[in-house]
């Protein structure tokens, strides 16, 4: 879901321009990965891939994880790296939703990413190394990959899952469907289950504020929120404010702002303009949830 900038060197107002039109063309979102152009982020190399995971799973289980413990990354993005090794880590079963099916269905980087693995002294699951398929790698993981979304995710069951993490994830998910979004991870939470997620509040573009230079009623727009480049622009109070209302107590780890603000007040909508500075200045934060 975290969709990548574009080519490094142009201005934001060309990225919009160019990511409109290219999206628009019938090829299909692997095309574009392959060029460069829309990316879910870097979650296809190994090595970020496994720091992502360690960094959220030590944030929510600092010693002694639940025995056989299932949990859900939001997000998954490129791969499904997180199924193997989540399993490394001791997962009984793991859920990876997402808002259309974006992953490499090539087993090869899955074979890669279990010596890789190895290599780091864990222990993957038999019969990753001879998968032939994606559906061979889940299956050996015991896990389940869904990709639409919100409906995915209102399909499992209620407190079923013990751990849910996010990696630059929330930022892109439907400004309409955020609250419930939030809703759901809450119910399919266990009550003593834990939420682990990382937000980017830049914008996609040139990691800036250029996103709040939009009226609402042009963002929101399908053609618009679907051309690559979407955050739904919900800031940091705003955000925490739909974690409580959604049910959960919330634990803000580590808050990342700007000295000064990347750009003008006066160039952005009216509805942002009019916030605080120590409102725009969040440029991301880590927040730890659980059930309230």
């Amino acid at each position: 879901m975290s969709i990548s900038s574009g080519r490094a060197g142009f201005p934001w107002w060309a990225k919009i321009g160019l990511k409109i039109v290219l999206s628009r063309l019938p090829l299909d979102y692997g095309v574009w990965r392959r060029l460069g152009l829309f990316r879910h982020g870097p979650m296809d190399q190994a090595g970020y891939a496994l720091q992502v995971f360690r960094t959220h799973f030590s944030r929510c289980w600092p010693a002694n994880p639940p025995k056989d413990f299932t949990c859900l990354e939001i997000g998954p993005g490129d791969t499904l790296f997180s199924a193997l090794i989540a399993r490394c880590f001791g997962a009984g079963a793991t859920y990876l939703v997402d808002a259309g099916p974006y992953a490499i269905e090539d087993p090869q980087p899955y074979r890669e990413l279990a010596r890789h693995l190895a290599a780091q002294g864990l222990r993957c699951p038999p019969g990753v190394e001879e998968a032939a398929s994606v559906e061979n790698v889940l299956a050996t993981c015991n896990a389940t990959y869904l990709t639409r979304g919100l409906e995915s995710l209102a399909s499992m069951p209620t407190a079923s899952i013990d751990w849910i993490w996010s990696q630059a994830v929330l930022e892109h998910i439907r400004k309409a469907e955020f609250l419930p979004y939030m809703k759901e991870l809450r119910r399919v939470l266990k009550p003593h289950g834990r939420a682990s997620h990382r937000i980017d509040l830049r914008d996609h573009l040139a990691n800036a504020l250029n996103n709040l230079r939009f009226e609402e009623r042009t963002w929101e727009k399908d053609w618009l929120a679907r051309s690559g480049f979407y955050t739904n622009r919900i800031r940091f109070s705003e955000m925490c404010d739909c974690f409580l209302q959604a049910g959960f107590a919330l634990d803000i780890v580590k808050i990342d702002r700007w000295a000064s603000l990347p750009t003008p007040r006066s160039a952005l909508a009216a509805a942002f303009s009019r916030l605080p500075d120590e409102e725009l200045l969040v440029q991301g934060f880590d927040v730890l949830l659980t059930p309230g």
